[in-house]
């Protein structure tokens, strides 16, 4: 199910970059947004219930990520309720990476792995730019969106088509 949810990050945030760079009205881009976000919650509800509770909790990062994203890109919200979260978010991918790399997911008794540590720690860069932007109020020009291509890429849709290749 991970492949799955990580083929859509990757395509979530490889659109809001683009739409970014573009200038895409916001209410267009939140469209995958809600699709993702969706789908995030569906597989992670199944994680719930089928008792993995770490996939669950980090993958509900994701879905409620592009929700609110969504929301506040329709309804022109104020961002910084975002980027509270998204610095929650953040704090939460740095320890997800250390756990990942030094001792492994032991809910899902994944051993140690440092390509997923590496990736944790790039969401929480992310994750964090949200903090610099909306919080702190620092123009970042175009880092933002180009970071979203390159990690939707990188941290999401190689390593979801490789398992679902079976490859990962």
């Amino acid at each position: 199910m991970l492949g799955v949810c990580l083929l859509f990050v990757g395509i979530v945030l490889i659109n809001n970059g683009v739409c970014s760079l573009w200038k895409v009205d916001p209410k267009a881009a939140a469209v995958m947004n809600i699709f993702t976000g969706i789908l995030s919650l569906f597989i992670n509800f199944v994680s719930i219930v089928q008792g993995n509770y770490y996939a669950a909790g980090t993958g509900l990062l994701f879905g409620f990520t592009y929700l609110f994203v969504a929301i506040n890109s329709i309804f022109n919200l104020d961002s910084r309720p975002f980027a509270v979260f998204s610095s929650f978010v953040a704090v939460n991918a740095v320890v997800f990476g250390f756990v990942e790399g030094i001792t492994g997911s032991a809910a899902s008794g994944a051993a140690p792995d440092w390509r997923w540590a590496v990736i944790w720690w790039l969401w929480a860069i992310l994750w964090g730019s949200a903090f610099v932007t909306d919080i702190l109020k620092k123009d970042l020009g175009r880092f933002v969106p180009i970071l979203q291509i390159t990690e939707g890429i990188i941290t999401a849709w190689i390593p979801g088509v490789l398992m679902l290749l079976g490859k990962w």
